[in-house]
């Protein structure tokens, strides 16, 4: 099995994809500041979910699933910024891309807890 078909993979990709795209249209000043924060921290969420698979031994590398989360609430902590600030105006975006956001949060949550207790540790 590949990382590309675990879901959790899929709706980061998609995630990084979106925000790329709307983080373009920012304010000048934003595209520097937290436009590229929201970049980073949305491409880390999947970057992270791929090196952490790429080890093999999941239940000993879980700590990459946990800083996938982390990156994921950084990404949203950014998001709600950006709208709260008036920098993103379009709300049903900004409506749409949270709960994309909050679905990828709990979809890594429950992920986390799979391995923690389907996987064994080869250590």
């Amino acid at each position: 099995m590949s990382y590309q078909k675990l879901e959790i993979w899929k709706l980061a990709r998609e995630i990084v994809n979106e925000i790329h795209e709307m983080s373009l249209s920012l304010p000048k000043f934003e595209l520097y500041e937290e436009g590229s924060q929201i970049r980073k921290s949305s491409k880390a969420v999947k970057s992270t979910i791929v090196e952490g698979y790429g080890r093999r031994i999941y239940k000993a590398e879980l700590r990459f699933l946990v800083y996938a989360l982390g990156s994921n609430e950084e990404t949203r902590d950014h998001l709600e910024t950006l709208y709260e600030t008036k920098s993103l105006t379009d709300e049903a975006f900004y409506i749409r891309l949270h709960s994309k956001v909050d679905e990828l949060g709990k979809k890594l949550n429950n992920f986390y807890k799979s391995v923690e207790r389907n996987h064994q540790s080869t250590l």
